[in-house]
């Protein structure tokens, strides 16, 4: 059997609005399409705060995640990907389809 890295997805239920359903669906594709191993998806609404980013990466540590995968960087506070989740995973957007890497480095 063939190891593929395991993925996440997190989506706010307030920025995807009527589109959440299709949002999940699209997390869940490209992780596909991009050969992870998709183990959870993670859905808040934007009252959750800063604790949202120590619970994404206590998910991540428990899992063992190589990747988050997001509709876009609007899901994240600022519209930008958090530094510090840089740092534990690599973190893709669906729309436009980026990659921001753990090397700091961004997109493909």
């Amino acid at each position: 059997m063939k190891f593929r890295p395991t993925a996440i997805g997190y989506v706010r239920s307030d920025i995807s609005g009527a589109r959440q359903a299709w949002d999940e669906t699209k997390v869940r594709s490209t992780a596909a399409l991009r050969g992870f191993d998709f183990a959870k998806m993670i859905v808040i609404d934007g009252r959750t705060g800063k604790p949202l980013l120590a619970g994404l990466k206590a998910t991540i540590a428990r899992i063992n995640a190589e990747a988050v995968f997001v509709p876009s960087t609007t899901h994240f506070e600022g519209g930008t990907v958090p530094g510090d989740l840089r740092q534990a995973v690599d973190v893709f957007t669906v729309s436009p389809e980026n990659v921001y890497s753990r090397t700091g480095s961004d997109g493909h």
